[in-house]
């Protein structure tokens, strides 16, 4: 059988180095939702993780996103711990099991993945990759070839998103 259909080009990818007990990377979101409404599935959005040392629950809600994400909700998930980083610098894991149970996912399967430590690799596989980039802070962002830091200001990075994003996907044309 002969598919004559053209083939979709591949998504622009938007690495997005970023610590949920961050409120810079709080402020971040609706510049991420807004990239995500724009752009739709040409834009490949990519949570990479980079727990920061000073946020002690860090690097817990790094592993309890990756099971959001087994669970097939990592966007929500992370868009509501980002949203309430306050309430998970006091409650630490408990405050990111509850979130799951509020999201309708298996809060069981998030404790057990929070002592079993079953997400610790990729969560750490990221941190190393953003530190081989540069990465010291987030958000930090790295779409084509450029790396944008967000952490001192979100002022006008997401416009350099979409210009680089607008640029690579006119070449894929």
């Amino acid at each position: 059988m002969n598919d004559s259909s053209p083939a979709r080009p591949a998504p622009v990818v938007l690495d997005v180095w970023c610590e949920l007990q961050c409120p810079d990377c709080r402020g971040a979101l609706a510049d991420l939702r807004a990239l995500r409404a724009r752009y739709g599935d040409r834009l490949e959005l990519r949570l990479r993780h980079f727990p920061l040392e000073k946020h002690k629950h860090a690097f817990a809600a790094a592993q309890a996103a990756e099971e959001a994400a087994e669970q097939g909700s990592a966007w929500p998930y992370i868009e509501a711990v980002l949203g309430r980083v306050e309430e998970l610098d006091r409650g630490g894991e408990a405050f990111l099991v509850e979130i799951a149970r509020e999201l309708g996912l298996d809060a069981e399967e998030f404790d057990t993945a929070l002592i079993d430590g079953r997400h610790i690799l990729i969560v750490d596989a990221d941190q190393a990759e953003g530190k081989a980039i540069g990465v010291t802070g987030t958000p930090t962002y790295v779409i084509g070839d450029e790396r944008l830091d967000g952490g001192k200001s979100q002022d006008g990075l997401r416009e350099r998103i979409e210009e680089i994003a607008d640029r690579l996907l006119a070449e894929q044309a």
